[in-house]
């Protein structure tokens, strides 16, 4: 299997992972994984309200407890890098403005 065959989730278990743990990050003290920062849009239908899909970053790397250093998004190989660097990118400023209580 080439590396264009892979899925997102193969990139991350395969390169990802393991370069992010191997300069040092703890896995279980500073990487979260699938980590959601949003409880999702409040949709309004009339007098129904429902909630949207959640934003979730792939990695959210911790310098300590609850502050959140760097994300990281990750893409399969079919999409172009860019494609997850906007993403984290805006990512990035929800959570940057999120703990400095702006939201």
């Amino acid at each position: 299997m080439g590396k264009k065959d892979l899925s997102e989730e193969d990139i991350k278990a395969r390169y990802i992972t393991p370069a992010v743990t191997n300069v040092g990050w703890d896995l279980k003290k500073q990487i979260r994984l699938e980590y959601a920062f949003t409880a999702g849009r409040i949709i309004l239908r009339g007098n129904i309200t429902a909630r949207g899909k959640k934003k979730r970053a792939d990695y959210v790397l911790f310098y300590k407890n609850n502050l959140p250093l760097a994300i990281i998004e990750a893409k399969d190989n079919n999409h172009p890098v860019g494609a997850g660097l906007q993403q984290a990118i805006e990512y990035a400023k929800y959570c940057r403005m999120r703990i400095l209580g702006i939201s």
